[in-house]
């Protein structure tokens, strides 16, 4: 075996009170893809950090194309070769795409001045080589996330790369795009370039990584070549503890119950042009399909976020007059969005102004909130849904991002007694806060509150609905239930779907 491009020995970082890293021994070999896994806080995003520059760690040695090194910044590892992609994306939103692409190295042309066009042409160029068209024009801000995140990917394929790392890459993108990632991700590999690869999504450990390295609570606890373990022995091995079933029992809903949800060809905007579909009370319905199909636009409808061009919407078998999402909160619907930290949570705010938020009208006296009621109610609701906090007043941005989702299920819980829509509910947490987000779902739903789940984890759509809808450009192209439902039947009616649309398109053409 070669040398590794980089080589961690007896790494420890120690702040007041914690110790996210703990004697920790990690290398990367050239031409590899190295996963690495472990819980929220179990010490992988220092790692990261030490490895790219920006935490000093307190002990251990660090060799880097065979040499000892320690880097002053994230700007010098970088100029050495190695590039960090973080789960947070670190854009410019006002500025054009090619500006974000070569930040730090915009081309110049005579006298010294930078060349807009040599910039556009670059940009251009490494896009292509990603095999995305996206315009080098266009503003930071006017893309959807997918985009964002290949524009990102794409600023660390501008200098000479010899180590890249990868957190939570897939996050907010699906389908088409991580094919893309994965197809470059090889590329580079066999390039000779050192890969890590941080997921929670242990089904693209399996389908791209070499080898894995597992970390809990700040300790390396095994490393191996990803085909000698197995699935069961990672999630153990992250948890510390056996995981015979991920997801809960179901318990079927009447089939012949009344809907408490019924929209029927719901027509609203471009990504929204035909979609039928029902939920009933107790029962988890998922909603797939590929990133831009329309999933998040329906959900935005139905809760009154976004205007509705045709269609029908009913509510408990009526009529549904919400066209804002303060009616259908007080009809008894939440909606619990993708993106938590824009557009979920209140970051500067504690827990218990987060949980009580919808309910402002429920704590306030005379015009004034009752602070001792709003922590009452909090602190409830914190133990109900086992929020990992001292005290309901800790800012929920200081919260993990499982804890934050909990924060989320526990406001929603208080509002949604009778339809609860989740989008992507636990993107971006670990297996272990996975489990407790599916019993706390579950749970929901055996209640009597409908739940209306849209997911691009196909296995987190098998392994909690009760029944899936697919959607392929803005449509409803089928439904999937019983011994029928799997990922390959899901992934078959969108596939299929799209290329029909496309076929039927060129005809017309």
């Amino acid at each position: 075996m070669s040398n590794p491009i980089i080589e961690l020995s007896q790494i420890e970082k120690e702040y007041p009170g914690v110790k996210p890293l703990d004697r920790v021994d990690f290398a990367v070999q050239p031409g590899e893809i190295h996963a690495l896994l472990g819980e929220n806080g179990a010490g992988k995003s220092t790692l990261i950090r030490v490895m790219g520059g920006a935490v000093k760690p307190n002990s251990g040695t660090i060799t880097y194309l065979g040499k000892r090194a320690s880097w002053q910044s994230p700007k010098a590892a970088r100029a050495a070769g190695i590039h960090v992609i973080h789960q947070e994306l670190a854009l410019f939103p006002e500025l054009s795409v090619a500006e974000n692409i070569l930040v730090d190295a915009q081309p110049r042309g005579r006298f010294g001045l930078i060349s807009n066009r040599a910039r556009h042409a670059r940009a251009a160029e490494i896009l292509a080589q990603l095999g995305v068209a996206i315009p080098t024009h266009a503003r930071i801000d006017e893309l959807p996330l997918a985009d964002q995140q290949m524009v990102e990917i794409a600023k660390a394929l501008v200098g000479k790369v010899r180590l890249l790392i990868l957190d939570e890459p897939t996050a907010v993108i699906a389908g088409h795009e991580v094919d893309l990632l994965f197809e470059n991700m090889r590329r580079l590999r066999n390039e000779g370039v050192g890969i890590v690869y941080v997921s929670h999504r242990l089904e693209e450990i399996f389908e791209i990584a070499d080898r894995v390295t597992i970390l809990k609570d700040g300790q390396v606890v095994g490393t191996s070549p990803v085909g000698e373990i197995s699935r069961e022995e990672m999630i153990t091995k992250m948890v510390g503890r056996r995981l015979s079933q991920i997801y809960p029992a179901r318990r079927a809903a009447p089939a012949d119950g009344p809907d408490i949800l019924s929209v029927r060809n719901l027509r609203a905007g471009p990504r929204v042009r035909d979609v039928s579909l029902s939920v009933k009370a107790g029962e988890i319905v998922g909603v797939a399909g590929m990133v831009g199909s329309g999933r998040t636009e329906v959900a935005e409808a139905i809760f009154g976020a976004r205007a509705v061009e045709g269609g029908v919407i009913e509510f408990d078998g009526k009529l549904f007059p919400g066209r804002v999402p303060k009616d259908a909160i007080a009809a008894g619907l939440g909606f619990l969005t993708e993106n938590r930290k824009d557009e979920g949570l209140f970051l500067g705010l504690p827990i218990s102004a987060n949980i009580m938020a919808p309910d402002l009208q429920g704590i306030t006296r005379y015009g004034l909130i009752d602070r001792s009621r709003e922590r009452a109610l909090a602190q409830r609701q914190i133990e109900d849904f086992s929020v990992a906090t001292p005290s309901p007043d800790v800012k929920v941005g200081n919260l993990s991002g499982g804890n934050q989702q909990k924060v989320l299920f526990s406001r929603w819980s208080r509002i949604a007694n009778r339809l609860l829509i989740l989008d992507e509910p636990t993107r971006g947490v670990d297996i272990g806060a996975k489990v407790e987000i599916y019993r706390i779902v579950r749970r929901l739903a055996n209640s009597g509150v409908g739940v209306l789940m849209i997911s691009s984890e196909l296995p987190e759509i098998v392994g909690l609905s009760d029944r899936v809808f697919v959607m392929a450009q803005g449509r409803v192209v089928g439904e999937v239930e019983g011994d029928a439902l799997s990922e390959e039947a899901i992934m078959d009616l969108a596939v299929r779907s799209i290329e029909r649309q496309k076929a039927t398109a060129e005809e017309v053409a």
